[in-house]
């Protein structure tokens, strides 16, 4: 059966983090992690419930190893559930957002890669990301992460809605601001320039999905 030390720690290797990024996860240190798996110490409640969330279980499973059958219907063993939400959902999102906390049925995607617990997706709208992205097209967001050239990004100029596009870096400001575009892949829109209005960037898409036939 194995104990909630070697449970954190075989989830972990199942999704190929360190202990450094397992923990950057959580929001401990390493050795936080490394006292985990050793059982020298355990999870508070915050973090057990990070851990269960991220790795797709229960938090009766980590300190039990007993799953109830209806807490494994949702999500394979190592997979994260992520929100499918709306374009007005994802204007307000950050990292510390939570689907527990929005109402109605949500939808989930599953997805086996290491990303922050406040990762979101979203379903591609309008023309403006063709050729590559169409609508339809399911993009998965992280919004801890910070964009670098050429990463495609979610982000909001004003209004309810966020937006998607493609960030082309444009330098920084004396006083330490960074400069960028958001540039559409159909040039038939408009490019956005964070010099002249302002940008809050919400996140970075790090999954692109098509379903091929309907």
């Amino acid at each position: 059966m194995g104990t909630l030390g070697s449970r954190i720690r075989s989830l972990r290797k199942d999704r190929k983090l360190t202990q450094v990024q397992l923990g950057k996860i959580v929001g401990v240190s390493d050795v936080t992690v490394g006292y985990w798996e050793k059982d020298q110490n355990q999870p508070g409640g915050v973090s057990l419930t990070k851990l269960a969330k991220f790795f797709g279980v229960s938090e009766g499973f980590l300190v039990t190893g007993k799953e109830e059958k209806s807490n494994v219907d949702t999500a394979s063993l190592g997979a994260m559930r992520v929100p499918v939400i709306s374009w007005v959902q994802a204007g307000g999102w950050t990292g510390e957002s939570d689907a527990t906390n929005l109402e109605g049925t949500l939808e989930y995607v599953l997805t086996t890669d290491a990303h922050s617990l406040g990762t979101f997706a979203l379903r591609v709208k309008g023309k403006s990301m063709e050729p590559d992205f169409r609508e339809g097209d399911t993009i998965i967001v992280d919004p801890e992460l910070a964009p670098g050239p050429g990463d495609y990004v979610v982000a909001k100029n004003g209004g309810n809605e966020a937006t998607f596009k493609k960030y082309r870096s444009r330098g920084v400001t004396e006083s330490g601001e960074d400069v960028f575009e958001l540039v559409p892949l159909n040039p038939d829109f408009a490019t956005l320039d964070s010099s002249r209005e302002r940008i809050l960037i919400i996140g970075v898409v790090v999954e692109h999905r098509r379903t091929m036939r309907h």
